[in-house]
């Protein structure tokens, strides 16, 4: 039996925590704040509760497979999880409407010729078979094995089969996804639908490449599901499995550094502190046999004047320049209307100036704004009053000070303005807000900046992160800033590789 630490409770280390107590081995996990989740949180006041992280969960067999692995339970004996329908409602900037079905590619596609045109759903639906094949290519090496020595592989070739555009005299192919809206997709709306996926993950339509096609099928295929209660209720069953399973847990614990012995790690040292806080003080050493740690940021702070990752490896991806997330939780005077969407993507008229996000140049004016309306009692205090969560892609800290006076009401008001279109008379109704930004996000997740990390994207201008073993025997990395990247399916990958590479070995290749 061996003793592992883990740095922090986010979604991934819980995952690795998990399976790795069932495996026969002691975990402790040391968690700087004062409780799990990571950016999984929940905002509760006058009986209204409200998801400040993920909205939705995409991909549940990820999380089924997790309860199975560590306890032949099934994940719906520990909460109650309900197919969204519609999947999501879309308002565009010419003020057309659409509801898109609950993975069904047929019924998305007569959703989208009713709504947008004949002709405009079957194109919608081709673009998502050549998605299912970018997904077939790239599944395995970027999901399920630990990152390849040679992952410049996975850069090499881009796996979506593009269509052959003709412009210029020359042909060419799309290698980005505002491309593909442009030259294969080839209506604004539709383009529009295409970039709000992106936006989602914290991703530049205009950069990101052809492969992130995938997000959307990964949707589309699998479905969008809720979690009764509110997301935090998945990691709440999830920290209930890894207690179950005597993983123990010391909240508050700011670990101030990663120890080392005979060339690999033994332990860690950690101060008690206030949350958000440094620990002051003499430190308490831990000794392990093996570290896990939430992400290259956090290994570097902890081994100082040490590089955890050997020459070739990936190069971390630097956080600061990803996008954060702003979050505007609405308590509502009135009851939620029958048939209201749980999720409404309101699209921005102006979708060039929001991407200037991405080049830190500022907020947009008229964001694209995600509105959630859940039909769960269980966020309010009664039927008579509906909780509402607006979230919009912008700067992260690294690049908008966010903490400026009147800067995040100021977005906070273009975000509720923009969500309106999707509930008219939306202000009116609003009893009090809670504004959370980037800000908030550092502070409970330590990621620099409080930005958000996207999923692992194959091709030459993709994204990956860096792998989850390190040139250091014995020290390990975890989460959404590592192999395989960021969102509540890759979480749980992640925590399955690292839990993989310590019970197998570094020839673990994935479960089959």
């Amino acid at each position: 039996m061996a003793r592992i630490a883990v740095i922090g409770a986010g979604m991934g280390a819980m995952a690795a925590a998990a399976r790795l107590a069932v495996a026969g081995h002691r975990v402790v996990v040391y968690e700087r704040t004062e409780t799990y989740g990571g950016a999984v949180r929940r905002f509760e006041r006058d009986g209204f509760g409200f998801d400040t992280g993920p909205g939705v969960l995409p991909l549940p067999a990820v999380w089924r497979d997790l309860f199975l692995k560590t306890g032949k339970e099934p994940l719906e004996d520990q909460v109650r999880l309900t197919q969204v329908d519609p999947s999501s409602r879309h308002v565009f900037a010419d003020g057309t409407e659409v509801s898109l079905p609950n993975a069904s590619r047929a019924g998305v596609v007569a959703a989208l010729d009713e709504a947008l045109g004949s002709g405009a759903g079957q194109r919608w639906g081709d673009f998502l078979v050549r998605a299912r094949e970018a997904w077939d290519r790239t599944r395995r090496p970027l999901l399920e094995e630990p990152l390849w020595p040679n992952w410049s592989v996975l850069a090499a070739r881009e796996p979506y089969p593009a269509v052959p555009h003709k412009r210029l005299l020359r042909t060419r192919r799309a290698a980005t996804l505002a491309e593909i809206g442009a030259w294969e997709l080839r209506d604004p709306r539709l383009a529009a639908l295409l970039a709000g996926h992106a936006l989602g993950y914290g991703l530049d339509p205009g950069t990101a490449p052809a492969s992130a096609a995938v997000l959307p099928y990964l949707e589309h295929a699998f479905g969008v599901w809720y979690v009764g209660g509110g997301i935090r209720e998945l990691a709440r069953a999830v920290y209930e499995r890894c207690v179950r399973r005597r993983v123990e847990f010391v909240f508050g614990a700011d670990v101030t550094g990663i120890l080392e012995k005979d060339g690999r790690v033994a332990g860690v040292e950690w101060a008690e502190g206030a949350f958000g806080a440094r620990g002051s003080g003499g430190g308490t050493v831990a000794e392990a046999d093996a570290v896990v740690a939430t992400g290259p940021w956090r290994l570097r702070g902890l081994l100082p004047g040490r590089e955890p990752y050997g020459p070739g490896a990936v190069a971390p991806t630097a956080e600061g320049l990803f996008p954060g997330r702003v979050v505007v939780c609405l308590a509502l005077r009135g009851g939620r209307e029958p048939g209201a969407a749980h999720r409404t993507v309101v699209h921005s008229p102006d979708a060039t100036a929001e991407l200037d996000l991405f080049t830190a140049e500022g907020t947009p004016e008229r964001p694209t704004v995600r509105v959630d309306r859940p039909d769960d009692p269980a966020l309010l205090p009664d039927a008579a009053h509906e909780s509402v969560v607006v979230t919009a892609t912008v700067p992260s800290s690294a690049g908008y000070d966010w903490s400026a006076p009147g800067a995040a009401d100021a977005f906070a008001d273009r975000m509720v303005a923009a969500a309106e279109r999707a509930v008219p008379g939306l202000r009116e109704r609003v009893l009090w807000r809670e504004v959370r930004t980037p800000v908030h996000t550092e502070r409970e997740t330590g990621a620099e900046g409080g930005a958000v990390p996207a999923p692992a994207l194959a091709a030459a201008e993709g994204t990956l992160h860096p792998s989850n073993s390190t040139q250091i025997p014995g020290l390990f990395a975890v989460g959404g800033w590592s192999h395989p990247g960021g969102g509540l399916p890759h979480a749980g990958m992640s925590g399955a590789l690292v839990a993989g590479l310590i019970v197998e070995g570094p020839d673990f290749r994935g479960s089959r």
